[in-house]
């Protein structure tokens, strides 16, 4: 939750491909405050069942950038991994080309960004939500 001296920030993954949530992606979150700053990680969390990280770590007071880093590698092995077994003439070549994907944008204190990422194999955008 924001405050007027701090930013918050939510995100959810649809993976695009299927049309549905990503479960279980690990996501890290870290802030810096200001742009020669060092970046201090906050903690993380993990897509739950709707595709969304409830409980991400709040924003130190003065934050002015953050990062969200997605591990999606693990996530496109198991689909993967599950596809295989469903149908097991079709396997692909068992290499993801995006294996993580980092978010980096800046923010204003006391307002809220929501950054989905919108994830397939080979690809993924992002925006600022609402």
């Amino acid at each position: 939750m924001s405050t007027s001296t701090t930013a918050s920030v939510s995100t959810h993954i649809l993976d695009t491909s299927v049309g549905r949530p990503a479960e279980a992606v690990a996501v890290r979150l870290a802030a810096r405050t200001g742009r020669g700053a060092d970046w201090q990680t906050l903690g993380g969390s993990a897509t739950d069942a709707d595709g969304r990280c409830k409980d991400l770590p709040a924003l130190p007071e003065g934050t002015t950038h953050v990062r969200l880093d997605f591990a999606v590698e693990p996530y496109f092995e198991k689909k993967q991994a599950d596809a295989q077994q469903d149908a097991p003439a079709n396997r692909d070549s068992g290499a993801v080309f995006f294996p993580e994907v980092a978010i980096t944008f800046a923010v204003n204190p006391g307002e809220h960004y929501h950054v989905p990422l919108l994830l397939n194999p080979f690809g993924y955008s992002v925006y600022r939500g609402s």
